[in-house]
């Protein structure tokens, strides 16, 4: 739909040279020891038993965005040149805390970005259609107290379907599968080859 090849993209958040790749295909391990602070999670991973808070009902396990971590109060990029089409808190356990989506067009094609568990100061000011220029800071990471619980980290979800509501499925069940695949496209299409 999007000739991803012809346009440049900026990083949404600076990487040192080495990161780990996280494989969460078996879940997650709290105990692990965690080689750097930086560290990049999977697009169309089956993360078994990862997902145990209610919002995903013991079904939803296929990771629909790149996860990347880093600490807390990283500055958030813009990838591209767009506007600020939705921005809020999604509060439940498990969820992505605040949030905030970004609207692009490649050649009449409308692209949504969503950026989920963020710092609060990253909707601070915000509005809707507000312009971003690629590489503007738009967003912080955030601590676990807001960004639904989590280890700091970026989920960056991409979708061809404009979001009614601050929110896209970050994991679906497999049934749905093959549906959210056509709708959120590979994130590294923008963020480039992180694995």
């Amino acid at each position: 739909m999007i000739a991803f090849a012809e346009f440049r993209f900026h990083p949404v958040i600076h990487l040192p040279a080495a990161y780990e790749i996280y494989d969460f295909s078996k879940g997650y391990d709290p105990d692990r020891a965690r080689v750097s602070e930086y560290g990049v999670g999977k697009y169309d991973e089956k993360r078994v038993g990862m997902y145990t808070a209610d919002l995903f009902g013991g079904a939803r396990d296929i990771h629909l965005g790149i996860d990347i971590a880093a600490p807390a109060g990283t500055e958030v990029h813009a990838f591209h040149d767009g506007t600020i089409h939705l921005f809020g808190c999604n509060p439940a356990e498990g969820d992505y805390g605040y949030t905030l989506i970004t609207r692009h067009e490649f050649d009449g094609v409308e692209l949504y970005a969503l950026h989920g568990h963020l710092a609060a100061r990253s909707i601070e000011g915000k509005t809707i259609e507000a312009p971003v220029r690629a590489g503007d800071v738009i967003a912080w990471l955030g601590d676990k107290s807001e960004n639904g619980g989590w280890n700091p980290h970026l989920h960056f979800q991409l979708s061809y379907e404009r979001p009614e509501v601050c929110d896209m499925p970050g994991a679906v069940s497999v049934v749905d599968r093959e549906e959210a695949l056509r709708k959120h496209p590979d994130p590294r299409l923008v963020l480039g080859p992180l694995y």
